[in-house]
Order: C-alpha cells, then sequence, then structure tokens
C-alpha cells in the first residue's frame, strides 16, 4: 500500500483538482459492489425490510449525487485551466513574434544621388569631329563630236549636255581638212585636241556646273560656224 500510494502522489499532485471526483467515483464503485455481489447474491432476502431498503436507496442517491457533482466542478476546473492555458500560449506568441525588418528607407534616409555619382553613372558625350560624309562617285560623261565629212566647215551638232565632273569629248574627222575641237569658258581654254585628219581624237577635261564653248581653233574655222555650246548641269 505504501508502495502503491508513493507511485500515486505525482498523479495526484499532477491532477489534484480530479481527486474528489476519483474518490467519489471509487466509493460509488465499491458501494455498488457491496450491494450487488456481497449482499445481493448472498442473502435471497435482501434488503429484507422496507427501513432497510430506504437507507440502501439513500445511501445509493448520495453517493451518485457526489460523483455527479465532483465530476461538474472537475470539468469545470480542467476548462478554465484550457482556457488559461490557451491565452498563455497566445500571449507568449504575441510576445515573441516580431515585426520583419522593414528594408524600405525610412523617412530620415535620403535616396538622392550625390554629384559625385551622377558623374559616375553620367555617360560621356562624345567629343570626337563627326565623321565626314562619303563623297559622291565621280560622274564620267562621254560625248561623241563629229566634223562635217564633205567638207562645210561645220559639226554635226551646235549643242553638247555633260554632267558636272569628268567630261570626254572624241571628236570624229573624215573631212578633207584639218579639224580639231577646243573646250573654253569665256576666254579660257581648257583642253583641246590636237588637229587632225582622217581618224578621232578625244579630249578630257572636269567641268563644274555651267555653260562653255567648244569649237575647232583651225584659223578661220570658228568664224565660219564651226562651234557649238556644251551644258554641264
Amino acid at each position: 500500500m505504501h508502495s502503491a500510494a508513493l507511485h500515486l502522489l505525482p498523479i495526484l499532485a499532477a491532477e489534484k483538482s480530479k481527486v474528489a471526483f476519483y474518490v467519489a467515483g471509487a466509493v460509488l464503485v465499491a458501494w455498488a459492489l457491496i450491494v450487488s455481489l456481497g449482499l445481493g447474491l448472498r442473502r435471497p432476502d435482501f434488503p429484507g425490510s422496507l427501513q432497510l431498503e430506504r437507507a440502501t436507496i439513500a445511501v445509493t442517491v448520495v453517493l451518485v449525487l457526489a460523483a455527479v457533482t465532483t465530476a461538474v466542478i472537475t470539468s469545470g476546473s480542467a476548462a478554465k485551466a484550457g482556457e488559461t492555458s490557451t491565452t498563455t500560449s497566445a500571449a507568449g506568441a504575441t510576445q515573441t513574434s516580431a515585426a520583419p525588418a522593414s528594408t524600405a528607407p525610412t523617412p530620415t534616409q535620403s535616396t538622392a544621388t550625390t554629384p559625385a555619382e551622377q558623374k559616375a553613372t553620367t555617360p560621356k558625350a562624345t567629343t570626337g569631329a563627326p565623321t565626314p560624309a562619303p563623297a559622291p562617285p565621280a560622274t564620267v560623261t562621254s560625248l561623241a563630236l563629229a566634223a562635217d565629212p564633205g567638207g562645210m566647215l561645220a559639226y554635226d551638232t551646235k549643242t553638247l549636255s555633260a554632267k558636272a565632273g569628268t567630261v570626254t569629248i572624241t571628236l570624229k574627222n573624215n573631212a578633207p581638212l584639218e579639224h580639231d575641237v577646243t573646250i573654253a569658258q569665256a576666254s579660257t581654254v581648257l583642253g583641246k585636241t590636237p588637229t587632225f585628219r582622217a581618224g578621232s581624237r578625244n579630249v578630257t577635261v572636269k567641268l563644274s556646273r555651267g555653260t562653255y564653248t567648244f569649237y575647232c581653233s583651225v584659223p578661220g574655222h570658228r568664224q565660219a560656224g564651226m562651234e557649238g555650246t556644251l551644258n554641264v548641269s
């Protein structure tokens, strides 16, 4: 018994609020065993008298009420203990939970970049001279000119046209007289072919936009009408 009591002490200390219920229940069970097994089976005439019957009923009622009462009280204490434990846990969780640290800058923190940072991040403007545009391809114009093959002092045309740039005039002479072609602007001679007969010769000059004159420089031929206008555009 002493050893059993020592083993039960921790349980009773941990659940001392339920001891009354355990005691009342144990007494009720013991009373039921005594009445049913100890008296009912051994004494067929139990309870034997009206007074004993009433006493048995009264004791049974009292024990049942005691067991029920202690059960209600114990359950109420356990519920309160559970609520207290839940409140304590909630409070502990509230106290131990910490708000996550904010990484956003506070109003007192400055997010503006300093002039040094702006200078470091700003791309430098290109200071080199712009690349000159490529020169347009040179224009080369080839023109054909012929002297009158019958011997008249005249060319086959009075007007020639060319693009600004390099201009080549090829003179064909099948006349019995010598001829040439000379290119001039006003009184300035820019180029001419040799004076020749029977064959062809050419002259190449670089001309800008403007109006030029072509003619035969053999004396008397230009005055006789062997000349024309060269328009360069």
